[in-house]
């Protein structure tokens, strides 16, 4: 998995520079390729990995995660 940090410089008294981290993105390499099927007999614990893998909020009950994982990864066409 990649991962980019974004830093911007910060002048502070005395002219002297300090790093400041803005934030940290992760971008895994490959978009998921699950089925509508694959979703709905996926376990729990695996949704959540996926969710977290891209970032992505893990709340709500098995069938909550399920609904957003498959509105936020299929496209209409694999539906």
């Amino acid at each position: 998995m990649e991962s980019m940090v974004m830093s911007s410089s910060t002048n502070q008294v005395g002219g002297s520079k300090s790093k400041k981290v803005c934030g940290h993105f992760k971008m895994p390499v490959h978009y998921p390729r699950y089925t509508k099927n694959d979703y709905e007999t996926m376990p729990e614990w695996k949704i959540d990995c996926l969710l977290k893998q891209y970032g992505l909020p893990i709340i709500g009950d098995v069938h909550q995660k399920r609904k957003f994982a498959m509105g936020a990864f299929l496209w209409p066409s694999s539906k």
